[in-house]
């Protein structure tokens, strides 16, 4: 096992994003949940049954040569390599955030021009736009069929879309009714995440409080007091059992979905505002994302960090990211201020690839297998692809001056009008 890495407001700020300052008491519960070590990431293997030697061998077959091994060299697994193909035009300001959906074929970009967009993921087509917000949109989240889509806005409401037909999401009570948006919170609504079964929404606001939602009743099931500051990230295990909360007042919170308890509060001895926060896709870790240029793994059942990710800009705004796998082996994703992504790998901490995205902050960036997309400052959503053949890898972790607008490798701009993998125990499915 190795040892941790010891590494070290009120108005909104623009696009939706704010800075953070203050230093809340910490708190502590343990759950009943066993996690391992990140560095433990192969299972372990399984012992063979061996068949007893027969003492009755031949003289030939006892001196008879045994026939060599050929030792096969382990294989060399391939590093991130993603470049920018498509470039998505037709929010009119800047892009808060973008989410793939989970089938991997349609982009949700949320915008602080008041709208949501569903863009083909192939292709970057223009399929709809979502309208109904009447103030800047801040998130977005997929129900697991990609089917319903989540929105969550400076206007205090949350709306459930149906991507199909883009209109409001149906009640299942009268068939063909509306169903009215989801009201509750008393500020801006910063963060959604669905639960892995879709019957769950939780929401996370300016008002500090974590509400989770009754999707197919459109209700609210309970509110909890979650934070000092505001609720900046959330997101379910991959059992829907927990739910975990981060704010801008340094805390991370894991609850009981069915409870509502606190079962564990993190906290950092610096105690940065954590901006973004996400399990591992086992749920044995959370990734969080805070304002001290640091991504931090946590083994929150120890309440210790297990490793942390520098290298990208992180001071002002709450930039997103996500975990990646591509052949069987995970990555950590992360947008940053300068523009750029950054990929790293999970146990080794080396930074994989470094990507220029946007002229100004980028946002947000979501990886699903082969493709990754990313939300901008700039106004543009970006596609970038992974290429498996190539000679060199697209950027190489290092900083590198940004490219003009209108430069670079990009094959197309749209108009507006368009269980089982080996993967590292800390990620693994």
């Amino acid at each position: 096992m190795s040892s941790p890495d010891e590494l070290a407001r009120d108005t909104p700020p623009p696009y939706k994003r704010r800075r953070t300052g203050d230093t809340p008491s910490p708190r502590s519960s343990s759950p009943d949940i066993l996690a391992r070590d990140p560095d433990d990431f192969r299972q372990p293997p399984r012992r063979r049954s061996r068949s007893p030697t027969s003492t009755n061998q031949s003289r030939s077959n006892s001196f008879s040569p045994e026939p060599q091994q050929q030792l096969t060299p382990p294989r060399e697994l391939p590093k991130p390599n993603y470049k920018a193909r498509l470039v998505l035009h037709g929010h009119t300001k800047a892009v808060s955030q973008v989410r793939i959906s989970p089938n991997g074929r349609f982009i949700a970009s949320a915008s602080a021009d008041a709208t949501v967009k569903i863009w083909d993921a192939a292709t970057g087509a223009h399929m709809d736009t979502l309208v109904g917000h009447m103030a800047g949109v801040s998130c977005v989240a997929w129900t697991p069929d990609s089917n319903t889509l989540a929105s969550g806005s400076d206007d205090k409401a949350i709306r459930l879309w149906d991507r199909v037909t883009g209109r409001p999401k149906t009640t299942a009570r009268k068939a063909g009714q509306e169903m009215a948006p989801l009201r509750g919170h008393h500020n801006y609504i910063h963060c959604l995440a669905f639960s892995p079964k879709g019957n769950i929404l939780a929401s996370g606001s300016y008002d500090e409080a974590v509400f989770l939602w009754d999707v197919r009743a459109g209700r609210l099931m309970r509110s909890l007091p979650a934070h000092s500051d505001p609720v900046s990230g959330i997101d379910f295990c991959r059992d829907g059992t927990l739910v975990v909360s981060c704010s801008t007042d340094g805390l991370i919170r894991v609850w009981d979905t069915s409870t509502g308890q606190c079962l564990r509060t993190l906290v950092h001895e610096d105690n940065p505002a954590v901006t973004n926060v996400c399990f591992s896709p086992n749920g044995r870790f959370v990734l969080a994302f805070n304002l001290d240029n640091c991504i931090r793994l946590w083994d929150y059942v120890s309440g210790s960090v297990k490793k942390t990710y520098q290298g990208h800009c992180n001071k002002s705004f709450a930039i997103g990211g996500c975990f990646g796998v591509l052949d069987g082996e995970a990555f950590i994703a992360s947008a940053s201020e300068d523009g750029d992504v950054l990929l790293w790998d999970v146990k080794s901490k080396e930074v994989l690839q470094r990507v220029h995205g946007h002229e100004g902050v980028c946002f947000w960036v979501d990886v699903h297998g082969e493709t990754m997309v990313t939300a901008g400052q700039d106004g543009s959503v970006k596609v970038y692809r992974h290429l498996r053949h190539s000679g060199e890898i697209n950027g190489n972790g290092t900083k590198t001056e940004s490219k003009a607008p209108g430069q670079g490798m990009l094959q197309g701009e749209l108009p507006i009008r368009q269980d089982d993998v080996k993967v590292e125990d800390a990620i693994s499915v």
